[in-house]
């Protein structure tokens, strides 16, 4: 029998595979089950094609027989099978595709999906095996043939023995070293997991036999040290009909928890379950579920995000994070598509304009779908965001607010008159005719924000404040700019807006009167502030501080506590006086009669108002000698 050399190119290509295409071995397994099922389709095919009948699904496994004793694999179907000519050129020329071949050759229907599509998968199990036996018979041919090859070096055709059609692939896998267990797939768990893994959804029966354990049943003989008794099962190892290729009203809500439960290993029930069937220029089909709570390591580096991606039911990438922007990244799923234009690995996918196309309608129906819940299932929604919402609103910072449109209608922050969160939409639609900002104040808690001196006079006319806790939350809003024409405003702004034409006039004098008070305070102060000026939003405190400039008291704090931020931001402190409140009759009189009274007076206030603002007192010492010097005069 004479050994046939493969041609250069595929000599050097052959090379490439073992060594770079595929980048796990366990991927040869996927594509020997994937190739079974191309044969099996054929066959199915040509019959309904030649008007046969009675032919069954379940009457065609693949099956899988690992042998620890030989140390050989073995790869069983029933398909249409190969004569030498389809021997010679599907195996023996490296990247001809027979499949391929089949699938342009008919017009197949949608009940016949064709998975190979390059010709070389078949060789990925030269990464584990060592010499590889094909035997097979195809259904126009009487007698069976068998092709062997140890790699490279060639291969042989001969006639074998083989009564029916089909294809039995033997693989003598190679001897395992430190660096790489050939041995594992010997058994019967990892082969399990790698078949539930790649291979679940084949639409033919992948079948082996699993050693299992029983009670001994009465009578039975067995020594006293067998506690169990063992017998082999031949089971059907995949599931076959994925779940989303149902139609929702083939689908129950208790379904689809079951899948998202065991396909993700959570315990808990998603708290949104978003299934898209898609045809047209692009044909997928996504089913998507968001998580009732972040998981652990989801804010950490070490989160992954992406959908599992299928082509055809048999997985290709098991996290494809093109498919998800970051923003959405909570989202868990999978999506299956038989029109990706996928690399010769079938491991990684093309950057095309269908990965595109597929992204963009998965982010629009994402989008939709959460507004539903916000609409329609306000508690589960507020859960929701207070889980997921930062990453929304770092979705829109990160993107310099070029993501404000996609993404502002599903904010929602608290709200100082509703006591409960709301949406930048609801806000608006409770704006006072006359109001032209959005206000919002920013602290560590709304408990907090609650007793913020700033907000007192806006609450007491009526203006609603949001309240942001959020350490991205102000950087946000910033980034925005406005909404629906209506600008953000802090309650630390300079301008706020309040005041109507006379009380304007009244607070322009009042401030122009005690002018000289102001830079006598400030010069006392020095660049610990940029300004001291009259207040006209506080109400019954006597101070505040507020801030210039583009930085806010809040967003020092949150710049200066990032790691490795060695350079300290300062916003511009202003100090600011409400000239209602008793203390201002006392500065002033102070002022007029003793100067170094009036100097202790704007420390104490001074302090006082960082201290309101949480920023620490520099020397807390002298902060209480001046206050009980005041008290024992």
């Amino acid at each position: 029998m004479e050994k046939k050399e493969f041609k250069a190119e595929s000599k050097r290509l052959l090379d490439m595979m073992i060594n770079s295409i595929y980048t796990h071995n366990e991927i040869f397994l996927r594509e020997l089950i994937s190739n079974a099922s191309d044969a099996t389709d054929k066959l199915y095919y040509n019959a309904l094609q030649n008007g046969g009948a009675g032919l069954n699904r379940d009457d065609l496994p693949i099956e899988i027989l690992p042998d620890k004793a030989a140390r050989t694999l073995t790869i069983t179907d029933k398909g249409c099978g190969m004569t030498r000519d389809e021997l010679e050129n599907n195996l023996g020329i490296i990247a001809n595709s027979g499949s391929f071949a089949f699938k342009k050759e008919h017009d197949l229907g949608s009940d016949v999906d064709i998975i190979g599509q390059f010709g070389v998968g078949f060789y990925s199990a030269f990464m584990v095996a060592k010499k590889i036996v094909v035997v097979s018979k195809s259904v126009d041919d009487p007698q069976a043939w068998r092709w062997e090859s140890e790699g490279a070096d060639g291969y042989t055709i001969d006639t074998a023995d083989k009564s029916d059609n089909g294809t039995e692939i033997t693989l003598y896998l190679k001897d395992s070293t430190e660096d790489e267990n050939y041995d594992q797939y010997l058994e019967t768990y990892t082969l399990r997991n790698l078949i539930k893994k790649y291979s679940d959804y084949i639409r033919y029966p992948i079948t082996m036999d699993i050693e299992k354990s029983r009670d001994w049943e009465e009578g039975e003989e067995h020594g006293e040290d067998q506690q169990y008794a063992t017998y082999i099962d031949h089971e059907t190892i995949n599931s076959m009909i994925p779940v989303w290729k149902k139609t929702k009203a083939e689908l129950g809500e208790k379904e689809y928890e079951e899948f998202y439960k065991a396909k993700f290993n959570d315990y808990e029930d998603p708290a949104r379950c978003i299934h898209q069937n898609v045809e047209g220029a692009v044909t997928y089909t996504a089913l998507m579920f968001v998580p009732a709570r972040a998981p652990f390591n989801y804010y950490s580096k070490d989160y992954e995000k992406g959908l599992q991606l299928y082509s055809n039911g048999v997985m290709i990438m098991e996290k494809c994070a093109d498919l998800l922007p970051d923003y959405f990244s909570f989202v868990k799923g999978l999506v299956d598509s038989p029109d990706l234009s996928l690399n010769i690995s079938r491991e990684m996918l093309q950057h095309d304009r269908q990965l595109k196309a597929i992204a963009a309608s998965l982010e629009k129906k994402i989008k939709s779908d959460l507004l539903n819940m916000q609409k329609n299932d306000r508690e589960k929604y507020e859960a929701f965001f207070k889980n997921f919402g930062l990453q929304i609103k770092l979705g829109i910072y990160s993107s310099y607010g070029m993501k404000k449109d996609l993404l502002q209608d599903l904010l929602v922050y608290y709200s100082s008159s509703e006591k409960k969160p709301v949406t930048l939409d609801e806000y608006v639609g409770r704006m006072k005719e006359s109001q032209k900002y959005i206000y919002y104040a920013c602290g560590e808690s709304t408990a907090k924000l609650d007793m913020l001196p700033q907000t007192e006079l806006l609450r007491d006319k009526g203006f609603e404040i949001l309240y942001l806790t959020d350490e991205p939350d102000e950087f946000v809003l910033k980034s925005m700019h406005d909404y629906k024409e209506k600008e953000f405003r802090s309650v630390s702004d300079a301008d706020l807006d309040m005041e109507d034409d006379g009380e304007k006039e009244e607070f322009k004098k009042t401030a122009e009167d005690n002018k000289s008070l102001f830079d006598f305070m400030k010069e006392h102060l020095g660049d610990s502030v940029k300004e001291v000026r009259l207040s006209n939003r506080l109400k019954s405190h006597p101070v505040c501080l507020t801030s210039d400039g583009a930085i806010s008291l809040e967003m020092e704090k949150v710049l200066n506590a990032m790691p490795n931020n060695t350079e300290k931001i300062k916003a511009e402190r202003v100090l600011e006086i409400n000239a209602n409140h008793p203390i201002f009759a006392a500065l002033t009189k102070a002022y007029a009669e003793d100067k170094d009274k009036a100097a202790k007076l704007t420390d104490i206030l001074f302090a006082q108002a960082s201290l309101i603002e949480g920023i620490g007192v520099d020397d807390p010492v002298a902060y209480a000698n001046a206050v009980c010097s005041l008290l024992a005069e």
